[in-house]
């Protein structure tokens, strides 16, 4: 038996068990977050926007996910808040599974539920969480650093979407990065990116103060381990790794010394690419973006009709990201 709802026929037995890890996507440490409710109620960012249709890949999320720690670990005061945070150096993926939770949120979540978790009154992750180190906590409030977490987030999930889904039209890229404005505001990120020329400054800004660290390889080392994923893509997860370091600019690869056996095999590449697209047509009724559509009264199907990769115009890298 096939899963019926799905744009992409799955065999029932393993439409269950990945509907049930999408369901444990939105919880956290005992925190459920339910996307469907309240009813009518919008989120912060419109459901008809490129957000919505790039965070709805569970794949291209975790790989974008991995690609964001590793540009904020290359930052050292960021990389020092977050490795000397004792729940993220034990528990990277659950801190990861987290924060992803608190994106997802952000992205799909009624707009109060999601205020309110972003003001750190809910049980959710507050926003001082992103960057905490320890005895400099005043960091949290650093402009550059919030920006710079900001950007990575933003970067990677567009660039892996992007990469390993469908190309984005640079007019798609500019509209993601501008729909997340409000969230980055509301987390205190008050100048972050809200354009490519913008990302390409950063970036610039950035440049001279990314280094390689142990740290960072560490870091790797625990993803190519992570048991949180489902158990028939737990083989893959060292091509997982791969793939969201290929994401990174080529001299961000060069600074944190990561090419060697950390690239991709043509034989890898197609695997990723298979599955990410693959992913993008998976209807999971217990995912965070099947709940948000059915709080707005949207058909379950809403986001998995549009983009087919055949059809999409590929866009160049902006020039500071090559």
């Amino acid at each position: 038996m096939m899963l019926a709802l799905s744009p992409l026929p799955v065999p029932a037995l393993l439409s269950r068990r990945l509907d049930a890890y999408a369901q444990t996507l939105s919880q956290s440490k005992g925190m459920h977050f339910d996307f469907a409710r309240p009813v009518g109620e919008p989120a912060l960012i419109a459901a008809n926007s490129v957000a919505w249709q790039i965070f709805k890949n569970p794949l291209t999320l975790h790989i974008g996910g991995i690609s964001a720690v590793i540009l904020e670990l290359a930052e050292p005061q960021v990389r020092d808040g977050l490795w000397q945070s004792p729940t993220f150096r034990t528990d990277a993926p659950e801190r990861l599974k987290a924060l992803a939770l608190a994106k997802m949120i952000a992205v799909y979540g009624a707009k109060s539920a999601a205020e309110r978790m972003i003001d750190g009154t809910d049980q959710g992750i507050s926003r001082k969480s992103a960057v905490l180190p320890k005895g400099r906590a005043h960091l949290a409030d650093d402009p550059i650093l919030l920006d710079w977490v900001k950007a990575a987030s933003s970067f990677s999930a567009m660039e892996a979407y992007h990469r390993y889904v469908r190309p984005l039209s640079d007019a798609d890229r500019n509209a993601f990065l501008a729909e997340g404005q409000h969230v980055a505001q509301l987390y205190g990120a008050k100048s972050a990116a809200a354009s490519l020329d913008d990302l390409d400054l950063l970036f610039d800004v950035m440049r001279n103060r990314l280094v390689k660290s142990a740290v960072i390889h560490d870091f790797l080392d625990t993803m190519q381990h992570v048991r949180s994923l489902p158990a028939p893509l737990r083989p893959l997860r060292g091509i997982f790794v791969k793939a969201a370091i290929d994401v990174l600019p080529p001299w961000v690869r060069d600074r944190l010394d990561l090419w060697s056996h950390w690239s991709l095999s043509s034989t890898e590449r197609r695997i990723i690419n298979t599955l990410a697209r693959a992913a993008d047509r998976l209807l999971l009724p217990s995912s965070a973006p099947v709940q948000a559509c059915k709080r707005l009264g949207l058909p379950a199907s809403y986001l998995y009709g549009k983009g087919n990769p055949e059809d999409a115009n590929p866009c160049p890298t902006p020039q500071a990201l090559r």
